[in-house]
């Protein structure tokens, strides 16, 4: 069987809802990213920083994976399908993509 090894990031799940934290409207619009994405903001405003990533959580309960999504988890059928995806959210697998690599870093 063929390999195929396909990179996700946040415009694959932008269309499921979910929204991305460089767009115009994005989240780094309402908070700095020092502030919710640093050890140096954990140690100022734990609950701030605790929060925002609880408001991502819960919003993973209101969104579903979209086309691009099942079209990908289709393509295991065909191939031997790697999925590299900066994503936090668990939309692929959701889809019903199973092998997924989730790579995140600065």
């Amino acid at each position: 069987m063929k390999k195929l090894t396909i990179l996700t990031g946040a415009g694959i799940s932008a269309e499921s809802g979910i929204k991305t934290f460089r767009d115009g409207d994005g989240l780094w619009e309402n908070h700095s990213i020092t502030d919710v994405a640093s050890p140096e903001g954990w140690r100022k405003d734990r609950a701030l920083v605790l929060e925002f990533y609880n408001q991502r959580r819960r919003q993973l309960h209101e969104v579903e994976p979209n086309e691009a999504h099942r079209l990908l988890a289709e393509l295991e059928k065909h191939f031997e399908v790697q999925i590299i995806t900066q994503n936090i959210d668990d939309l692929h697998e959701r889809a019903g993509s199973t092998n997924i690599l989730h790579l995140h870093f600065w």
